[in-house]
């Protein structure tokens, strides 16, 4: 009896990626040619009649690379691109003519967010390392607010995911997003769907149109029952009420009372983590049970 030539579970055909390899080792014709394979034709994805297909791209490809991560919870920060780290506001501000320095001012006084988010990321990262299921920091990939948030994981060793965008200004990933949990997106709404997917909080510093766009469209989503109920925690009660008027929302009949109930205000690193453990109990209790 032969042996056999290859084990029970080996390939039946070759992968596309070595089909694509062995493709083009026998090029054919000039730039204008159609010889090349579907799945390896930049020129053929990027056709207008494409958008499905690279839709489709867009959603598995982090979702993919995620479950081979073991990544199955997370909290995302929203927040600013805007805020500095304190030491950079400082040093702004001393560096400030007179008539810049009432920004500057403010851009230190608003620096204490970035702070809070790098605390409270690093917080996350230290208190679910021996949980049964992790919890890994999300943001949107790029400066201010999302920096702090994966520095702060960075910082004591932790690993966190950044979904960047791509924009006409060109946000680069900051530099403390774990490699291989670095994505970027085309598409707005694919980017919106991953930050919830597997989030289990949202927790949202001070920013602008994109972070108020973000909490509203999470909002939207627990209040109609399209999402399940999750803690959305909003930091800095004092920017928030100044922004959204929300009882104002109330007493107009457009919102109603129990809808204030979907978010709760926090000052600091330790107050929002205290309000998720609290919400999660034992679930966020390290295996074997020590706080």
């Amino acid at each position: 009896m032969t042996e056999p030539t290859a084990p029970l579970t080996a390939r039946n055909f070759p992968s596309a990626e070595e089909e694509a390899r062995q493709a083009q080792k026998t090029p054919y014709g000039g730039p204008e040619s159609a010889y090349r394979l579907a799945f390896a034709d930049d020129r053929f994805l990027l056709r207008e009649e494409l958008r499905p297909v690279r839709m489709q791209l867009e959603l598995l490809k982090p979702e993919l690379i995620q479950q081979e991560q073991g990544i199955t919870s997370t909290i995302v920060i929203f927040g600013s691109a805007r805020v500095l780290p304190e030491d950079a506001a400082r040093a702004q501000l001393a560096a400030a003519a007179p008539a810049d320095r009432p920004r500057a001012e403010v851009a230190l006084a608003m620096s204490r967010y970035y702070e809070e988010a790098r605390r409270f990321s690093a917080l996350v990262a230290e208190k679910s390392r021996h949980l049964k299921t992790p919890l890994y920091v999300v943001t949107g990939g790029g400066p201010g607010i999302m920096e702090a948030g994966n520095r702060g994981s960075h910082e004591v060793g932790g690993k966190s995911i950044g979904l960047n965008i791509v924009l006409p200004h060109e946000q680069a990933p900051n530099p403390y997003i774990t490699p291989e949990l670095c994505f970027q997106f085309h598409y707005f709404a694919l980017r919106k769907m991953h930050f919830l997917m597997r989030s289990i909080a949202l927790v949202c510093f001070p920013g602008g149109f994109g972070t108020l766009d973000e909490l509203f469209e999470t909002m939207t989503l627990v209040q109609t029952g399209k999402s399940r109920r999750r803690p959305i925690l909003l930091f800095g009660r004092a920017f928030w009420e100044k922004l959204i008027n929300f009882q104002h929302l109330v007493d107009t009949g457009m919102i109603s009372a129990g809808d204030l109930a979907l978010f709760q205000f926090v000052e600091t690193a330790e107050e929002a983590w205290d309000f998720l453990a609290q919400h999660y109990g034992a679930e966020l209790q390290p295996e074997g049970g020590a706080a």
